[in-house]
């Protein structure tokens, strides 16, 4: 919940104009990111990632062509043709790529930090590389970020658990 109110206040809720419909589909696309890798660990396990990513692509690829054909071409410029591939080979494929080695590593629960790691680093680059403004929702959402986000990862060992042989006991009291 602190990253989430943490990203709330990143990208600034105007409490004035809110709309159901693009609230839904955001919170959609935050369960879908939270479920997947816990969907991949526990039923996709024994597959291929890169087999496993390739369908989730493809599939995403056959729900949205229609959307995109409907749209006219028109006359696009060669460099928005160059953000296109860009977007679909490193953004899209790619990241795809090193989230299931990420997955792989630290597994599935903390994987899912990045959804929330995502946007801060985002605003962060609007700032340094295209002027932005730093905002009081910034200010307030970069902290509750790292703390919602250090809290789902772990924190770091619990004080009353050791280990033995590698093997976690818990501390007599």
């Amino acid at each position: 919940m602190l990253g989430f109110v943490g990203v709330a206040s990143l990208v600034g809720l105007d409490i004035g104009n809110l709309e159901v419909l693009p609230i839904a589909e955001v919170l959609g696309v935050a369960v879908c990111y939270a479920a997947g890798p816990l969907v991949l660990s526990k039923y996709l396990s024994d597959l291929p990632g890169l087999g496993v990513m390739a369908c989730a692509l493809t599939l995403t690829t056959i729900v949205f062509a229609p959307y995109g054909l409907a749209q006219p071409l028109g006359d696009v410029p060669a460099e928005a043709w160059g953000s296109i591939a860009v977007l679909a080979l490193v953004c899209s494929a790619l990241a795809f790529v090193v989230f299931f080695l990420l997955i792989a590593e630290v597994g599935p629960t903390r994987a899912t930090v990045i959804t929330y790691v995502n946007p801060a680093v985002a605003v962060a680059l609007g700032v340094l590389l295209l002027d932005e403004k730093i905002t009081t929702g910034m200010l307030v959402g970069f902290p509750l970020i790292l703390v919602g986000s250090v809290v789902a990862a772990g924190g770091g060992a619990r004080p009353d658990i050791v280990a033995i042989d590698d093997e976690p006991v818990c501390a007599p009291s």
